[in-house]
């Protein structure tokens, strides 16, 4: 099991391991039950997982398109669901894993659920989406003590591109080897905004490389970042027993 593996690395054996599919929202809700059920303190969410289609058309459980519902719906509905106890946590910390890629594909209000558009052109639209939220939750939850920041690991080599068909698949693979980053390095901002002493209290930012940087004026439009929000909140299917941010 991972578990087992990651305790036997970091020779941490409190680690555990839950099933979840972030392009399902009943599993996201079963999930948080859980997390809300055994854990009495939240610290750290990070939304790390995701996918990426190339021509392949996949629709969620839920009628969503795929890479849309498991890189920015899933989340969404997951830190939701989870915001009552990162207050209660405070000074707690949400670090969102966007990509620069961002800026090849913006993605629009009509375009919340284009299930007929290329997929690989979904992934980049899940990452403006992913940069959009995290602005706009930190704006929610300014004056709370929970920070939000999102971030740009790099191009790593973590085998999200896996289904590039054949022969595409074959410069892809070179050009991954010879200049993506290991995992292990993709993972330095990540754990960087998760752990690190220089950005407490630091809020709506992006960084990359450990180091903040800068974005397009259309992700950081507050009034894409609020329509954006209500559409997500729909798209969810919150409801007026779900905690409120």
């Amino acid at each position: 099991m991972i578990s087992a593996e990651i305790s036997n690395e970091t020779g941490n054996k409190d680690i555990e391991v839950r099933r979840l599919d972030l392009g399902s929202f009943e599993s996201v809700r079963e999930f948080c039950k859980g997390i809300l059920a055994s854990e009495k303190q939240l610290d750290v969410l990070v939304h790390n997982a995701g996918c990426a289609e190339t021509f392949n058309k996949k629709v969620s459980p839920d009628g969503i398109e795929l890479t849309l519902a498991t890189n920015h719906y899933g989340p969404f509905l997951m830190t939701n669901l989870l915001i009552d106890l990162l207050k209660k946590s405070r000074p707690s910390r949400i670090v969102v894993v966007a990509s620069s890629l961002y800026v090849i594909k913006r993605l629009t209000l009509d375009e919340a659920n284009l299930v007929d558009g290329l997929p690989a052109l979904m992934y980049y639209r899940s990452k403006f989406a992913n940069i959009a939220f995290a602005l706009e939750l930190a704006r929610k939850l300014e004056g709370t003590g929970v920070t939000v920041n999102c971030l740009h690991p790099g191009l790593v080599d973590t085998g999200i591109w896996k289904s590039v068909p054949f022969p595409m698949n074959l410069g892809l693979k070179l050009i991954i080897k010879g200049f993506f980053k290991t995992p292990e390095e993709g993972a330095q901002t990540t754990i960087y905004l998760a752990t690190s002493e220089e950005v407490e209290g630091v809020s709506g930012k992006y960084y990359s490389d450990c180091k903040e940087s800068s974005l397009s004026a259309a992700v950081q439009d507050p009034d894409f970042g609020k329509k954006l929000w209500e559409i997500s909140e729909t798209m969810v299917k919150l409801t007026a027993d779900d905690p409120k941010i």
